[in-house]
């Protein structure tokens, strides 16, 4: 399944994105529904749930977003490895 922008696109992480129109990077995505997690997401999707985990550190520092599909204050800027 995994996370999408509001826009449509697949969240990965290392996504340059703007938050706040701040800008940001996509740290961690936790598809509870996602069938490849590593360790490390298995284990924050059993703590707290899915989720995206934002770096962003001018305002906020980092931002969890459990619905990141519905935020508006989110706008995708480039694909790392483009």
């Amino acid at each position: 399944m995994g996370f999408k922008y509001k826009s449509g696109g697949d969240i990965r992480c290392g996504d340059r994105v703007l938050v706040h129109g701040e800008p940001g990077e996509v740290e961690l995505a936790a598809d509870p529904l996602g069938n490849s997690l590593s360790e490390a997401d298995t284990w924050y999707v059993s703590e707290f749930g899915g989720g995206v985990i934002f770096r962003e550190p001018k305002a906020f520092g980092r931002i969890f977003f459990s619905a990141p599909e519905t935020e508006d204050h989110l706008a995708f800027v480039a694909r790392a490895d483009s």
